[in-house]
């Protein structure tokens, strides 16, 4: 039976929309949207899983369903698949009137979200994330993309979701270690924004990792909260969205030099936030307890601390082309205090060399 436990409102004016955020509720997926032709995209992990099942809910909300699958992973964000997307829209005969659903972790979210941004101009789109990490991140605030050779989400579009959707008994099905890996994304937001989250995931360690019902329906509402009061005051980054960058900057590098799916993203940007935490200690007084607090609380969730074995060199030159880079050379979102970080700044690159060999 499906449950309705929270909603969360994104203001952005005429591109408002709403985050809701339940259990059972993949069930009721298409009734905001009767009679649309859909694109339904999933991957080949989630749509074995879920994809007869959101069908099902669209066709009962009248719907024609048109569903396809696009290998799991990183590598999915690529022209080619892209390219897919769109030919299935056409061979659909989709219109503008159509809607595209991204069922599915961050790339699915990503890249179905640009396909819709940029078939016929941009049509509607709604995400259904299964993934911790999409629900308390990817899937808000319209950003998608895709990757190319040479970085990370270098191509995209901001195209805000008319619908996000977020069923938590997906998570059932979700590995632990790609659980983990979206806990640092909530993790990233007590440093960024709230001490009263940090302390929360501190505290109830083993009822989050038991994927206990009222501590997951706690930190994925406030994520979202968080996420929706950053993209109302700021939707295309123009500034203070880009404390959303925090671990980042090494995050992204780390995961274009060690090549996708190595890592995780989550643990790349756990492994990006430890190394940001020491640069921040060192250019804004961030204290040292609550770095060691913050080494902590991503080790509890089994999220990886150390960059040893990286190449120093090739992490700098991916940074250099990040599109979070200016005039070539990597800005960092720094932490001045549990709770509160600044906008992207560069960092002489002295230091942060030091930073990072004292960290190995």
């Amino acid at each position: 039976m499906a449950e309705l436990l929270q909603q969360v409102h994104v203001d952005l004016g005429e591109r408002s929309y709403g985050i809701q955020i339940g259990r059972g509720i993949l069930d009721t997926l298409g009734q905001e949207f009767p009679g649309r032709s859909v694109l339904l995209v999933s991957d080949s992990r989630v749509d074995p899983l879920y994809g007869d099942r959101a069908e099902a809910a669209l066709q009962a909300a009248g719907c024609k369903c048109v569903r396809v699958q696009v290998p799991e992973g990183e590598g999915s964000k690529c022209t080619a698949q892209l390219q897919r997307l769109w030919e299935a829209a056409v061979e659909a005969r989709l219109d503008r009137k159509s809607l595209f659903v991204a069922l599915g972790g961050g790339v699915v979210g990503d890249l179905c979200g640009f396909a819709a941004a940029s078939y016929l101009r941009g049509v509607d789109f709604v995400q259904v994330p299964s993934s911790l990490l999409a629900m308390v991140d990817s899937s808000v605030g319209g950003k998608t993309g895709i990757n190319l050779p040479q970085g990370k989400n270098l191509v995209g579009a901001f195209h805000q979701p008319k619908q996000v959707l977020i069923d938590l008994e997906l998570l059932n099905t979700l590995s632990p270690r790609e659980f983990s890996a979206g806990m640092a994304e909530v993790i990233k937001y007590g440093v960024i924004w709230d001490a009263d989250l940090f302390r929360f995931l501190a505290e109830q360690v083993d009822a989050i990792r038991s994927l206990g019902a009222d501590a997951l329906a706690t930190l994925v509402t406030r994520s979202c909260e968080i996420k929706a009061e950053v993209v109302r005051q700021d939707e295309r980054e123009g500034g203070l969205r880009a404390i959303l960058n925090f671990g980042h900057t090494l995050g992204h590098a780390v995961e274009k030099v060690c090549g996708y799916g190595t890592y995780l993203h989550g643990e790349a940007i756990s492994i990006g936030m430890a190394y940001a935490a020491r640069v921040s200690e060192q250019a804004k007084g961030f204290s040292g307890e609550e770095r060691d607090r913050l080494d902590q609380l991503l080790q509890a969730y089994d999220l990886p601390l150390s960059w040893e074995g990286l190449d120093w060199e090739a992490l700098w030159q991916a940074m250099c082309v990040d599109k979070k880079a200016a005039q070539e050379a990597p800005r960092f979102v720094l932490a001045e205090a549990l709770g509160r970080v600044g906008l992207p700044e560069p960092c002489d690159r002295e230091l942060l060399q030091d930073c990072f060999r004292a960290g190995i």
